[in-house]
């Protein structure tokens, strides 16, 4: 899959600008989104602060990492 050209506080920031109360077309438009992009990155971000997703990122890498898990 594809990384993400946006960093994680950019996305944070486009999703708070349309709570804010910017029309989500605006924010797709100014930020060079489609709609199923933008959606898709609410639906994983959204009511998250900068902070949030640091842990996000650690549990995320604690559970895929296959060195952390037990052999039975």
């Amino acid at each position: 899959m594809r990384k993400s050209r946006l960093t994680e506080a950019q996305i944070i920031g486009m999703i708070k600008e349309q709570e804010a109360g910017m029309p989500t077309a605006e924010v797709r438009r100014k930020h060079g989104l489609s709609q199923g992009t933008f959606y898709k990155f609410k639906s994983k971000y959204g009511g998250m602060e900068v902070s949030d997703v640091a842990k996000l990122r650690a549990l995320e890498d604690e559970n895929g990492n296959p060195t952390r898990r037990l052999s039975l």
